[in-house]
């Protein structure tokens, strides 16, 4: 692999050159800028996990198309180990950051392209697979990291992409060359953007005929011309903007995954790295497949944000000198529990993940939307249950320059002091993390990232089976079967 380690991947992105804005401001450097850092240091993490013994088992495999080692996070899942070993490592470095590391998208983008461009290909004669095999392999050997951008900004969304007043809000190709497409459009709420070396450009939802410009997967670098990113606005920016370590709560690490808008104004995509182009019957598979993939990562990443929270409230019990108390004891238990439940969903998907027609392996769809789905609750009642524990200190804390202050230090000191041997500022730095996990975007993400809660539900209804349960019930109540009173219809025409 090209890149080994985390300085590996900060040098090669001081070799990049996109285009970024923040408030309203270019930012030149991504891994030094106070709003970007700590993301990149998150992403890095995905790196030094690969080069540690405890971890490189989960964090690296084999590749199937090179034999080669190479990242899991470039890896095409070849069975139901790779599922398990993804979720591991998740949840192992949720627990290392406390945040997203913003990889998963764009692993998840390359396992649902792989099986999808595979069943084009058979259908239509078309390369697709080739081209993005020779585009993976690249990906593989240099260990680049992929930003996934699947969501569009939609506009109207009563209306189709196509009817759109602004046909913008989608993004679509607005010219086919001999060598290649021109795009245009945007993508939203691009997690790990602006320190990512490559874009995955994949369709929003399932698009009908009239949508062929809209139907489309292709990767291009995200210095190349024409695209320009807006990094988002997240809680307590201003704090890690001015280098307040303390009231950041997380001093190394990001608040979520540093979200950015993807501004893609007429770039050309040469034609090596377009795989789909218009047969608009596959792109429900691609959202399908990739979501599936997506949701089941919840439970894991999650679970490991939750341990953090747990671990951090815990502590702040101890400090304050209520870690003895019943009510105390069984709220944590609870945190715990729904932690471990959550995590259960994401294990179950994975072990009853089954191949799909290119051999890359799929996760139980239903599975990882019910997964998805307890992440949009468990996530919240666990930061609730933290809220409470903590105290109404949380949102009243002075700030560390209050803290630091020749005139009122002391009496901050003073007054936030806890149990005798712990150090007050452990009480306030403890707090400040509880704070940034519980009070800010994480939780947001929690609920919309992979899908809004209703697109889970959709889901979980479609794939519910329930023409089986009503079967499997009149069989018990010793009621007729669809077969049978279909047959005995039949008979009663014939004597008729």
């Amino acid at each position: 692999m090209k890149i080994k380690s985390s300085a590996d991947y900060m040098a090669s992105l001081q070799k990049l050159s996109p285009i970024i804005y923040y408030k309203g401001k270019k930012i030149k450097d991504v891994v030094n800028h106070p709003a970007t850092a700590p993301h990149v240091r998150a992403a890095a993490m995905t790196y030094a996990t690969a080069n540690s013994e405890e971890s490189k088992d989960l964090a690296t495999a084999t590749s199937h198309l090179t034999g080669r080692t190479i990242s899991r996070f470039t890896h095409v899942h070849q069975n139901v180990e790779d599922l398990l070993k993804k979720v591991k490592l998740l949840r192992l470095l949720g627990q290392k950051t406390g945040t997203c590391f913003q990889r998963c998208v764009g692993f998840d983008g390359i396992n649902a392209v792989y099986s999808v461009a595979y069943e084009v290909d058979r259908k239509h004669g078309t390369d697709y697979l080739e081209r993005f095999k020779k585009w993976l392999i690249r990906i593989q050997d240099e260990n680049l990291m992929v930003v996934g951008a699947m969501t569009d900004p939609k506009g109207d969304r009563s209306k189709s992409p196509v009817d759109q007043s602004d046909p913008d809000q989608f993004v679509h190709i607005v010219e086919r060359r001999k060598d290649g497409v021109v795009v245009r459009g945007a993508k939203l709420h691009m997690t790990g953007a602006v320190n990512s070396h490559e874009i995955l450009i994949m369709p929003t939802m399932a698009m009908d005929e009239k949508s062929k410009d809209y139907a489309f997967v292709c990767a291009v670098p995200v210095d190349a011309p024409g695209i320009t990113m807006i990094f988002g606005r997240q809680a307590g920016d201003d704090r890690r903007d001015n280098l307040e370590r303390i009231d950041v709560g997380k001093p190394s690490f990001g608040a979520v995954g540093g979200e950015a808008v993807i501004v893609f104004d007429d770039v050309f995509v040469p034609n090596d790295r377009v795989f789909l182009d218009g047969e608009v019957e596959f792109t429900g598979d691609i959202v399908y497949r990739f979501a599936a993939h997506h949701r089941a990562n919840y439970g894991a990443c999650k679970t490991g944000l939750m341990d953090v929270l747990t671990g951090a409230v815990s502590y702040l019990c101890q400090i304050q000198g209520t870690s003895k108390g019943s009510h105390v004891r069984d709220k944590i238990t609870e945190m715990i529990h729904l932690c471990e439940t959550l995590y259960s969903s994401s294990l179950a998907c994975s072990i009853e993940g089954a191949p799909t027609a290119s051999g890359a392996f799929l996760v139980n769809t239903m599975l990882a939307n019910v997964c998805k789905q307890n992440v949009t609750r468990f996530h919240f009642e666990v930061a609730r249950l933290a809220v409470d524990l903590a105290g109404g200190f949380l949102a009243t804390l002075p700030s560390e320059y209050d803290l630091r202050s020749d005139e009122v230090g002391h009496l901050v000191s003073k007054y936030f002091s806890g149990v005798a041997d712990i150090p007050v500022e452990d009480r306030i730095k403890i707090g400040r993390l509880i704070e940034a996990m519980t009070g800010g975007t994480a939780l947001v993400e929690s609920m919309h990232g992979a899908g809004s809660p209703q697109a889970q539900r959709i889901m979980i209804f479609r794939e519910g089976d329930l023409g089986n349960k009503i079967k499997l019930a009149k069989a018990l109540a010793g009621l007729p079967s669809d077969k049978t009173e279909k047959r005995k219809k039949a008979e009663e025409g014939k004597k008729n």
